[in-house]
């Protein structure tokens, strides 16, 4: 049974904003509709870039109520949960590659008080997501290689969306699925079944709400399911 057709939530990334301006930033891509706010944390190992801390977490939670997407691009990741839950994240999300047990970590996540996330390298295989499913309250598709910037959207990750969808039907479990990488008016159309779309230089190199709106707008369809 096809679900009903509605509008994609939108996270503009952080990564993309001048950060001498941060809080003006935040506060404009919010009033031009953004649903969340997306913060990439790299620590140049597990990804080459080095970003940002839970300190640039605390100092966004009192600039908005929407909800602060942090994605952790570390290794060892359990070692900063509890730093990024009191700074004020929503959601964290963390790299399956990078867990010593995907399990632990997610349910420690849900002890912080927080809802967990779990993304995968493009490289790495679907079924790495499998023993955790049940228990994510997100899946971060990655289309393109995290920490690299300036890459062409990788059209083959789109399928993991579908996969995703498909398992978590048959554990009849409710997740989000979250898309990151080339996102732009020409590839939304590839995304009709994810949920979420993070997107950094489309909307913050452009006209905000034009952009945000573009993309909340896209035809999102979900494939019906038998």
């Amino acid at each position: 049974m096809s679900q009903a057709n509605s509008e994609f939530l939108v996270a503009p990334s952080i990564l993309s904003a001048d950060f001498a301006r941060l809080k003006e930033e935040v506060l404009a891509v919010v009033e031009a509709g953004a649903d969340w706010i997306h913060v990439d944390v790299m620590d140049g190992h597990f990804v080459p870039n080095l970003t940002i801390g839970a300190p640039v977490v605390k100092a966004l939670r009192p600039i908005t109520s929407v909800p602060l997407d942090v994605h952790l691009m570390i290794e060892n990741p359990d070692r900063f949960l509890e730093a990024f839950a009191k700074a004020g994240s929503d959601y964290i999300t963390v790299h399956v590659e990078a867990c010593p047990d995907p399990l632990a970590t997610v349910r420690e996540i849900h002890r912080l008080g927080k809802k967990a996330g779990m993304s995968l390298r493009p490289r790495t295989s679907i079924e790495s997501l499998w023993p955790v499913l049940g228990e994510l309250d997100l899946v971060l598709i990655m289309t393109v290689e995290p920490g690299f910037g300036g890459q062409s959207f990788m059209l083959d990750q789109v399928d993991k969306i579908r996969q995703v969808r498909k398992k978590a039907k048959e554990l009849r479990h409710e997740l989000l699925i979250e898309v990151d990488g080339g996102v732009n008016a020409e590839t939304v159309g590839h995304l009709g079944e994810a949920d979420v779309l993070v997107a950094g230089s489309y909307v913050f190199k452009s006209d905000y709400r034009e952009a945000i709106q573009t993309l909340k707008r896209a035809p999102k369809l979900r494939e019906s399911n038998d």
